[in-house]
C-alpha cells in the first residue's frame, strides 16, 4: 500500500529489510525509485498506480545492488536510469552468461522464488556529472558519491524537501562500506556524509533505502550517528550504536553485502573475500563479535572481517539490522 510522505511523494515499504520504494508524481506520470523486492509487492504497486490513473514514465536505481535493480513487466517499459558508474557496474556484473545466476545466489533462499529477475539491471547510465533526473516532474537533484556501492546516488526532490538516501542514513542498518577496488572506503563514506550534510538543511522528509522515514529533526541526527560509527571503525574503537545489539549482530541486509563476499571458494582464494560469513546466523553476538586488538586497541568485530584488514588499513567492518522482518526473511 502506498503512503504519502510529502506532497506528490509516496512510499511503499517491502517486507524485505524494510525496503522503501518511492513514487514521485510528475505532470505526465510518475518517477519510480528503487521499485521493491518481492514480485507480488511490485505488481501490487503497479496496480495501485494503475487504479489511480498513473503510469510510470521513468525509473531510477540508487545503486547497483540487486534489491535496487528489480522491475516488473506490469510497470511498463519506461526508461530506467542510474548514475554512469552505477550502470557500468551493473553491466560488468551481468556481462557474462553466469552473471544473473551469481546474483540469484545472493538472494536469501526463502524469498528467491518471489524475486523477479527477468528485468534485473536494465538501466541506462546518465552522462557523468548529470545534476538532475531527466523527466517531466519536480526537480530531482542527484547527489552522487562512492560510499556503500559504486556510483551510489542520493536524490533530493527539491520542491518537496524529500531526500531519498539510498542505503545510507538508516535507523536499522549500520553503515556498510564498499570494499571493491576502493583505496579508502572509510574516507569514501565520510565524504558521502559530508555531501548529504550539505543538503540536510533543505530536507523535511528523509527516506532511507531500508528503515523508517525520518523528519527534518532526524536528518542531522542520522548523519551524526553514521559518522560516529564510521569514526569508530576508523579508530578501531567499539561503536556505541543502538543499531548494533544481540539481534542486529546476526546479519545485515543480504543485498548490501553484494560484492563484499566472493561467489565461490575459488574466488575467495583469489580475492581474499570470504564466500560467506560462517558466523552470520549466530543468535549469540558473543559468537559473532570477537574481541581482540587492532593497532594496539581493543575492538569488537566479526571474525570473518579479519580477512578484510589489509584493505581497510586496520579499520574494521561490521553490519547489522534491527528489523525482525529482515531477520526472518534473511535466515
Amino acid at each position: 500500500m502506498l503512503r504519502q510522505v510529502a506532497e506528490g511523494v509516496l512510499i511503499h515499504e517491502s517486507e524485505f529489510c524494510q525496503s522503501n520504494a518511492v513514487v514521485v508524481h510528475g505532470r505526465a506520470g510518475v518517477l519510480l525509485i528503487d521499485p521493491g523486492v518481492h514480485g507480488d509487492e511490485i505488481a501490487c504497486l503497479a496496480n495501485d498506480l494503475s487504479d489511480s490513473g498513473q503510469t510510470v514514465v521513468a525509473g531510477f536505481s540508487t545503486h547497483p545492488h540487486w534489491d535496487h535493480l528489480l522491475w516488473h513487466a506490469r510497470l511498463g517499459a519506461a526508461p530506467r536510469y542510474g548514475t554512469a558508474r552505477c550502470a557500468a557496474t551493473v553491466r560488468d556484473r551481468l556481462s557474462d552468461a553466469r552473471g544473473k545466476a551469481r546474483i540469484a545466489a545472493l538472494i536469501p533462499p526463502d524469498i528467491a522464488e518471489q524475486v523477479p529477475l527477468d528485468l534485473l539491471g536494465l538501466i541506462t547510465g546518465l552522462p557523468a556529472e548529470t545534476a538532475r533526473i531527466p523527466w517531466d516532474g519536480p526537480q530531482v537533484r542527484i547527489i552522487e558519491h562512492q560510499a556503500h556501492a559504486p556510483g551510489h546516488a542520493a536524490l533530493l526532490i527539491e520542491e518537496r524537501g524529500v531526500l531519498v538516501a539510498g542505503d545510507m542514513l538508516s535507523d536499522v542498518l549500520i553503515p556498510m562500506l564498499d570494499l571493491n577496488d576502493t583505496a579508502d572506503p572509510i574516507e569514501d563514506y565520510l565524504a558521502a556524509l559530508r555531501l548529504l550534510e550539505g543538503a540536510a538543511d533543505d530536507v523535511d522528509v528523509l527516506v532511507p533505502g531500508h528503515g523508517s522515514i525520518g523528519g527534518a529533526d532526524q536528518v542531522h541526527a542520522r548523519i551524526d550517528q553514521d559518522r560516529a560509527y564510521v569514526h569508530a571503525l576508523r579508530d578501531a574503537g567499539v561503536p556505541g550504536d543502538p543499531r548494533v545489539g544481540p539481534r542486529s549482530a546476526r546479519i545485515g541486509c543480504p543485498a548490501c553485502m553484494n560484492g563484499n563476499y566472493s561467489t565461490s571458494p575459488e574466488e575467495e582464494s583469489a580475492t581474499g573475500r570470504p564466500d560467506r560469513d560462517p558466523l552470520a546466523t549466530q543468535d549469540d553476538p558473543a559468537k559473532f563479535l570477537t574481541q581482540d586488538t587492532v593497532n594496539g586497541r581493543p575492538s569488537l568485530r566479526p571474525a570473518a572481517t579479519r580477512r578484510f584488514e589489509a584493505r581497510l588499513g586496520g579499520a574494521v567492518l561490521s553490519w547489522g539490522i534491527r528489523s525482525e522482518r529482515c531477520h526472518t526473511s534473511a535466515r
